[in-house]
Order: C-alpha cells, then sequence, then structure tokens
C-alpha cells in the first residue's frame, strides 16, 4: 500500500468513528490498534466490529480488499467474513458528495483473490478485491 492510500485509510477509518454511531446499538465506534487482523473499528458497547474501506469515488461494484491470507484462515476456520463499511467520498460539480455504507454480510462468492506480480513492492503479495457490491444488502450510516 502506497503511503497516500495508507494516509486515505487512516483519514477514512477516523472519518467513520466520527460520524456514525455502531449499527448493532447505537453507541460509539472506535478505532482498533494499527494493523489489527480483519477488522479495523469496534463499538465502545457492544461487540460490534467492522472492516472499513474508503475510496475517493462514487460507490462502484468493486474496491481493494486486503491480504489474503489471513482472510482465508478465518474463512477456512469457518468464520464468516467481516462485516464491512464503505467510505465512498468523490466531488459532483464541485460539490463533496460522501455515502458511507454497511455491508453486514459479504459472502465468500464476493471476495476475489489475486497475486501482485513479482515487480510490485509486495512481490507476490497474496491480495482481495471485493466484488458483485451492488448486489449485496447495505444499510446507508451516512450521507451528504
Amino acid at each position: 500500500m502506497n503511503k497516500e492510500n495508507k494516509i486515505n485509510g487512516n483519514q477514512g477509518e477516523q472519518e467513520v468513528v466520527n460520524l456514525v454511531k455502531c449499527p448493532n446499538c447505537g453507541k460509539n465506534l472506535m478505532l482498533l490498534p494499527t494493523n489489527y487482523p480483519l477488522y479495523d473499528l469496534q463499538c465502545t458497547g457492544c461487540n460490534f466490529r467492522a472492516q472499513v474501506k474508503t475510496n475517493k469515488t462514487k460507490p462502484k461494484n468493486e474496491i481493494l480488499g486486503a491480504g489474503w491470507d489471513i482472510m482465508e484462515k478465518v474463512l477456512k476456520s469457518g468464520y464468516i467474513t467481516p462485516s464491512l463499511i464503505v467510505n465512498f467520498k468523490w466531488k459532483e460539480k464541485d460539490e463533496e458528495k460522501q455515502v458511507i455504507r454497511f455491508y453486514p454480510f459479504v459472502p465468500r462468492a464476493n471476495l476475489k483473490k489475486y497475486q501482485l506480480s513479482p515487480n510490485a513492492r509486495r512481490a507476490n503479495y497474496k491480495m482481495f478485491r471485493y466484488v458483485g457490491l451492488n448486489g449485496l444488502p447495505f444499510f446507508i450510516l451516512f450521507e451528504k
């Protein structure tokens, strides 16, 4: 991940914490420590946790995920894919737009594994994309 993407991701996670409440119980959300496996935030009042992705684009069908190895281990252990919160931000006619979507369940079929090239900075690293998001149920947690 390049430095700009890391900064955007961190800002997007903080923005979610600042703008939305827990979709389960309505209490505040908090960030988990950097590099915490699978999850980026959790509720301060219940067991809710989620992965957060930020995209500087209108909502779209496919977004980048993360490292495949930890996700594969979790799925092989019989656990479900972590809930996903996507913070979409874009400009439209000089107006800042934003929608934060909550996908409570992302089936394994909506994870597409791929591998970085041998010439990439993280050569041959296995990653995944979230695909088919437009066909999944979601809740809008915030919109402007």
